[in-house]
């Protein structure tokens, strides 16, 4: 079974070339940052509230992209989620990189090459296996149009991929504006996901009021 963080980076990455959609990277370590912790927080190593991210077992979960954080919350602990989100986003690049390795190892990806005039040349990531991408699509599409309680797997990947901004890539500009009252009322189930949303908007605020400061 994928784990949030294996299926966000699916979820963000378009059909045509596996490239990424038009997400900064600001946004993208911290949402593969927000998928760590909520991957513990499924494994229930984890609760958080308003004030505080709460060890609730230290034991490992047995994956080497989610213990690093498993083991420093359970050195450290006493800190909001806030806090976890900033040290998981510094090595947001090495989680990303493992990600990758394993959805190739499981078969999902595949690097190809193509020949050019009789030499090789890196094509880059491709996908070999489409249905673990349409299926967290469709749950994240079924929790959009519909108005049931989702389950709590899905208003986490919601909430990750509305931190992100990736609907507005995903859907059209009217479907977008149709769901923006449901992904709000979503983005209030998540404590985790409100956490991610926060620290991308105030750190792009920050570098924007440094460039402006820069400027004058």
């Amino acid at each position: 079974m994928l784990r949030l963080v294996d299926e966000v980076t699916l979820l963000l990455r378009r059909d045509e070339d596996l490239a990424y959609t038009h997400i900064p990277t600001l946004s993208l370590r911290y949402g593969i940052a927000g998928a760590v912790l909520m991957d513990l927080a499924v494994e229930n190593r984890i609760d958080t509230d308003l004030e505080q991210l709460t060890l609730i077992d230290a034991t490992p979960v047995g994956d080497d992209l989610l213990d690093p954080t498993l083991a420093e919350i359970a050195a450290s602990p006493g800190h909001d989620a806030r806090h976890w989100l900033e040290q998981t986003a510094s090595r947001a690049d090495i989680v990303h990189s493992g990600v990758l390795d394993r959805l190739i190892a499981g078969g999902i990806l595949e690097h190809r090459q193509y020949s050019s005039k009789g030499r090789f040349r890196a094509r880059g990531l491709e996908i070999i296996d489409g249905e673990a991408r349409r299926e967290v699509r469709m749950r994240v599409m079924t929790v959009l149009l519909g108005d049931d309680i989702p389950e709590p797997r899905d208003v986490m990947l919601v909430c990750l991929a509305d931190a992100c901004g990736a609907f507005v890539e995903l859907l059209s500009r009217g479907e977008f504006v149709d769901v923006v009252p449901r992904i709000e009322q979503i983005r209030k189930m998540e404590l985790i996901g409100r956490a991610v949303f926060e620290a991308i908007d105030e750190t792009q605020a920050a570098m924007a009021a440094s460039i402006m400061h820069q400027g004058v």
